[in-house]
């Protein structure tokens, strides 16, 4: 019975439920002082990400604290590079740093096929328990980095604020970056059926630098290797949903709907009613309530809230930020954001 199913799941899947589900983008991390206490102990990203009981930890933190309808995996979008033999560390305060970054063909040839299975087995065994732990109480999500995004940091090296490295390579060398985003599209879709078949029910693809592309860019290096991620996905697992996220996708959101992602992630500078009418109605929707807002009073988080859920009424619609969690924020806000989500229905009727 499908009943019986998690009601992210069911949601995501378009089925009639009772009420929007709620998680929250980077929900396990800074902001919470269980997080913090534990990476002062534990104080290199990937040892936390890649020990499968930290890992574990971390992803549970959020469910304990909070009880949200998904649990997400705590990784990162780098997590497989090294499989395919690009090495990388994430620094605080600083990002990620890719040792070696991707500048000619020789270094896209020498290249490893991802296989996940072999290069990540933390991953499926953090899946794996967190689908036992949680049951039905709450959906298991994996995520994966979108080929752009990747591409992006294995070329600039790092991150990035005006993105010249990797858009040199794509107006002076296309067939160079062409053949580096399909690598990564194999790769990944890898990645997501490994994910899945460890545990995860719903997955979201972040393609967090896509938005700064131009829409004829987006056309050409990013939507075709997002599409080829999902119809790989969707040829093996067909009934898993795909979230698509993308920071700053208010020029490309029409053609983000046409990748054939189950799913739309907002981010919070598209107007929720906006975002609805420019989407076809089989898209869902996700977000997209200002991460900045949780610094607000609750009164001001619930009045957000109840908008947010109002305008995508009658929408497949999963509440969320409309980027991940900042830190800082109060966890007494947080705990206002998921609680407010569970009872909106109670609220808006109260109205």
């Amino acid at each position: 019975m499908t009943d019986s199913l998690p009601l992210l799941l069911r949601a995501a899947r378009g089925e009639s439920v009772e009420r929007p589900p709620v998680w929250m983008m980077r929900q396990a991390g800074r902001y919470m002082k269980i997080y913090r206490d534990l990476r002062d102990r534990y104080p290199s990203f990937r040892e936390r990400s890649e020990n499968p009981d930290l890992s574990y930890e971390i992803s549970m933190q959020p469910f304990h604290a909070f009880e949200p309808d998904g649990v997400i995996l705590f990784s990162d979008i780098l997590t497989p590079l090294p499989g395919m033999g690009i090495d990388f560390d994430i620094v605080e305060s600083k990002g990620p740093l890719i040792n070696e970054p991707i500048r000619n063909i020789h270094q896209v040839n020498a290249l490893n096929a991802l296989n996940p299975k072999e290069s990540l087995p933390f991953v499926g065994e953090v899946l794996t328990r967190l689908r036992k732990s949680v049951g039905n109480k709450a959906t298991v999500l994996g995520f994966v980095g979108a080929p752009w995004t990747l591409a992006a940091y294995v070329v600039e090296g790092k991150s990035s604020k005006n993105y010249a490295v990797i858009k040199a390579m794509a107006f002076k060398e296309p067939e160079l970056l062409h053949k580096l985003l399909d690598h990564f599209a194999i790769s990944i879709a890898n990645y997501l059926k490994y994910q899945i078949d460890s545990g995860a029910q719903v997955v979201q693809m972040f393609d967090s630098w896509a938005g700064q592309l131009s829409p004829i860019d987006y056309e050409k290096f990013a939507a075709p290797y997002q599409k080829k991620v999902v119809e790989l996905l969707k040829s093996s697992h067909p009934d898993t949903p795909i979230i698509l996220y993308i920071s700053g996708s208010a020029g490309v959101l029409e053609r983000m709907g046409q990748t054939g992602v189950d799913i739309v992630s907002l981010d919070w500078t598209v107007d929720m009613a906006e975002g609805c009418s420019r989407l076809p109605d089989n898209i869902g929707i996700q977000g997209n309530v200002d991460p900045g807002l949780l610094f607000g009073s609750p009164e001001v988080i619930k009045g957000r809230i109840i908008d947010t859920v109002l305008k995508a009424k009658g929408r497949k619609h999963i509440l969320n930020l409309g980027h991940g969690i900042l830190p800082g924020t109060p966890e007494e806000n947080a705990r206002v954001f998921f609680e407010t989500g569970k009872n909106v229905n109670e609220l808006i009727s109260k109205a």
